[in-house]
């Protein structure tokens, strides 16, 4: 096992690996901007060590000041966290180079799901199914043209090393879709560094749904079972997570499993990693891509199945066997997360950034929160608004909404905007209560509500 790991990440994700480690008696090195010198994952870890300026690009996203910080205090290991480096193979490589330990995935795996138009490619081959869609990158817009003719509108553009929603455009007809590539794909460089895209066709009110898996690096695979994470904002920035999906039949929830399982071996995936698929409205469920590496709604799938998944990407990552098989994972219950952020959903979600007054958070049976922030903590505008993970369990799905209410009526966060009094609105929605939730669900239910 590992002696000291270094965290390669900020905020609650940060505290929650800080935590693991200290569980298993293994060493913590937090890193930070200039930004989170006060950080309370800073103060939680044995050591700190400030790696630059406030911007991401010239910290959190500084992977040569990053692997210097774990070579001068000495880890052996390095978890990314979530977001920034987290699925960068560059990285991944970068790290095994200095002899310190990636826990994550291989680079090569991560070479192999990173681009996406590549992904769905090996997806068709593992007989893992796929939306319709381009076989790989679009190389000018008569190819899109053709393509569109082919499959018909609407379609979606897609950057091809996209992820968190970002790089996505809606295209309605033929008219648009040369004004919406050019922006695709500018936006596609700004977020990625590539003006690289694909098309596929649109799969109207999708339910997405994603599934947990664990692989070994001695060949062994499982799922943990599925979550739902339609309830999103036009960003395509989940809000509302819940698991297990409801209106899956035990058929379907087996066969979206196995298909999880069978995209994970097929490109020789190691760790924790996360298959997301579209369901339409007959049942069909569709690729949509791989996450690899921990997910920030990680948090109800280990509410059902009582496993630590940090703890279990630390022993992957030390070369253990998984302690369990497919048969022995059992379900229990459901949980509900809800993403406590700092914005205005009044102002199209644009995040809130000052100083936090006062905070008082939920609890109570079932309750669990996961967070970075106390009274008196900065939020900068550099990073992700996410201030606190709220999590209700109960035996069934019913209770665990009555109780995320009462959370969500005794949370406080004071001094910044957030989206609490919109979180409200999601949990009283009687399309939200009856389980009546596609990717729409924000601007057709919330936003505008219609009564189909």
């Amino acid at each position: 096992m590992f002696k000291k790991i270094l965290i390669a990440n900020r905020g609650e994700i940060a505290v929650r690996i800080i935590r693991a480690c200290r569980e298993l008696k293994i060493k913590s090195v937090a890193v930070h901007s200039v930004a989170d010198a006060n950080s309370l994952h800073v103060h939680m870890a044995d050591e700190s060590v400030c790696i630059g300026p406030p911007p991401p690009r010239d910290s959190y996203l500084n992977a040569l000041n990053i692997i210097s910080a774990a070579i001068i205090t000495g880890a052996d290991a390095v978890h990314p966290g979530i977001g920034f480096l987290s699925e960068r193979p560059s990285f991944a490589e970068a790290c095994e180079a200095h002899g310190l330990k990636f826990i994550g995935p291989s680079a090569a795996a991560m070479e192999r799901m990173g681009d996406k138009a590549a992904a769905k490619e090996s997806m068709r081959l593992a007989r893992v199914p796929v939306i319709p869609g381009t076989a790989g990158v679009v190389g000018s817009e008569q190819e899109a043209i053709d393509f569109a003719h082919k499959t018909g509108f609407p379609l979606l553009i897609k950057a091809a090393l996209g992820g968190g929603g970002r790089g996505i455009r809606l295209v309605q007809n033929e008219e648009e879709l040369p004004r919406q590539l050019d922006l695709a794909r500018n936006e596609a460089v700004t977020s990625f560094g590539s003006p690289d895209v694909y098309l596929e066709k649109f799969v109207e009110e999708p339910r997405h749904i994603e599934v947990q898996v664990l692989a070994d690096e001695h060949g062994h695979i499982v799922h943990l079972g599925e979550r739902d994470c339609s309830v999103q904002n036009q960003r395509h920035q989940k809000l509302v997570e819940e698991a297990p999906a409801t209106g899956l039949t035990p058929a379907q929830r087996n066969r979206i499993g196995e298909a999880a399982v069978n995209a994970a071996r097929s490109v020789g995936y190691t760790n924790a990693g996360t298959v997301e698929f579209l369901v339409d409205r007959r049942g069909d469920f569709y690729f949509l891509e791989m996450n690899k590496r921990l997910q920030v709604e990680h948090c109800v799938t280990e509410m059902l199945v009582n496993m630590d998944l940090v703890k279990l990407q630390i022993a992957i990552a030390a070369g253990e066997k998984l302690p369990f098989g497919q048969k022995d994972v059992r379900w229990e219950g459901h949980a509900i997360e809800c993403r406590i952020n700092a914005e205005d959903p009044d102002r199209n979600f644009v995040p809130s950034a000052g100083r936090i007054d006062r905070v008082v958070l939920p609890g109570g049976p079932g309750v669990r929160v996961d967070t970075h922030i106390v009274a008196g903590a900065d939020v900068p505008p550099y990073y992700d608004p996410l201030l606190a993970k709220v999590i209700a369990w109960d035996k069934t799905r019913n209770g665990a909404i009555a109780r995320m209410q009462r959370c969500l009526r005794e949370i406080e966060i004071e001094g910044v905007k957030t989206n609490i009094p919109f979180q409200r609105k999601i949990l009283a929605n009687a399309f939200f209560r009856r389980g009546e939730i596609t990717t729409d669900f924000i601007q057709r239910r919330i936003i505008n509500p219609q009564s189909d």
